[in-house]
């Protein structure tokens, strides 16, 4: 039997985080691309820090499928990053790699210690 309510949550979800990726990108300063990279390192680190904590299914839909797949952007990364040019979209892929994987680590350690 299907949940009628997760379509539900994850559009609630979708929202709330799109709605906290425009007000991040409104709030850092500087270009762009640093809107884009916070939301995508901060993404990175609640999603694995709620691999380990988040139980409920339902919630999980609203956070990870909803809130933190529209809060964190690879299409936007992507435009940007081609609009940088060589050199500085070559900075921008490492930097949002490097930091993502950082953040998911550390979200990862975080998560078990509640966990």
């Amino acid at each position: 039997m299907t949940d009628r309510l997760v379509p539900l949550l994850v559009a609630v979800g979708g929202f709330v985080g799109a709605a906290c990726r425009y007000a991040v990108g409104v709030a850092v300063p500087g270009p762009d691309a640093a809107g884009t990279l916070a939301v995508n390192v901060l993404g990175s680190f609640a999603l694995a820090a709620s691999v380990s904590v988040v139980r409920s299914r339902r919630f999980r839909y609203f956070l990870a499928t909803g809130m933190l797949s529209s809060f964190t952007t690879y299409s936007t990364f992507a435009v940007q990053t081609a609009s940088l040019g060589s050199a500085w979209g070559l900075a921008n892929i490492g930097a949002n790699y490097a930091l993502g994987f950082a953040a998911a680590l550390a979200g990862l350690r975080l998560g078990r210690r509640f966990a």
